[in-house]
């Protein structure tokens, strides 16, 4: 099936951002982006396609000359039948394909993060360590920090020097709430009932593999977060908590 651009589904700021429903339709099938309002803005992308197309080989089409510009903190859903190509485009957008033809592009400084409908974990880490990946930056900077903390018992160290390494650090653990890391990642593998933090991740099921990567991906807190299919395998008391924890943690 075919995604033809009949419209350019473009979200605009009439003064004060107002989300908007884009279809984009062709005779065989009809692709939808919906957004929920937002209030206002700022002004830049934070990311755009613009004339783009999917062909797989031999001929296949999947996507043809799609449009799309979306502000910071929207939220949009992409419907359409199976094979419309939204994951395609997902892909696409999260920088995992670069087999299309036209052009797609993030805007410089953000970040983007994507769940896959069969995601991918690391088989020699366990469930822990795997959510761990999600906030290895942050913790990094706690690791850092112990290192310098460590080296106020060397007698011939230089104490100014500690100082003030350990006073940007404290900046930095500060702006990334980095002393509530174990406590934050407790509590999100918790509400997606992730298993056991030593489980070894090569004999989970689908579901639970799919648990362990959206967990990972919600701690890294991209800019741009892309999820294919997220609640697959999710019960309802989980999907509650996802919808409230995006509305939440991603407003803008």
């Amino acid at each position: 099936m075919t995604w033809r651009n009949d419209l350019i589904a473009k979200i605009t700021r009439p003064g004060p951002f107002a989300g908007l429903v884009a279809t984009v339709s062709a005779p065989d099938n009809a692709w939808t982006a919906s957004s929920v309002t937002c209030p206002a803005m700022a002004h830049e992308f934070i990311y755009q396609a613009y004339k783009l197309s999917r062909v797989y080989p031999p001929d296949k089409t999947v996507l043809e000359n799609i449009s799309l510009s979306f502000y910071p903190g929207v939220k949009i859903g992409v419907l359409g039948s199976n094979g419309a190509g939204k994951s395609s485009l997902l892909k696409i957008m999260a920088g995992l394909d670069d087999g299309f033809q036209g052009e797609a592009r993030l805007t410089a400084g953000h970040t983007v993060g994507y769940l896959a409908q069969e995601p991918q974990l690391d088989p020699n880490k366990t469930v822990r360590g795997n959510v761990m990946d999600g906030v290895s930056e942050v913790q990094s900077i706690i690791d850092d920090y112990n290192t310098v903390m460590a080296k106020w018992a060397d007698p011939d160290a230089d104490y100014d020097k500690i100082g003030k390494q350990q006073a940007i650090l404290e900046d930095k653990i500060a702006a990334a709430d980095a002393w509530s890391l174990d406590r934050n990642v407790e509590i999100a593998m918790d509400a997606l009932r992730c298993p056991p933090d030593d489980a070894d991740v090569t004999v989970l099921s689908g579901g639970e593999r799919r648990r362990v990567a959206l967990c990972r991906l919600l701690l890294s807190r991209p800019d741009l977060l892309l999820l294919d299919e997220p609640t697959n395998h999710l019960d309802a008391e989980t999907i509650g908590w996802l919808q409230k924890h995006l509305t939440s943690t991603l407003a803008p």
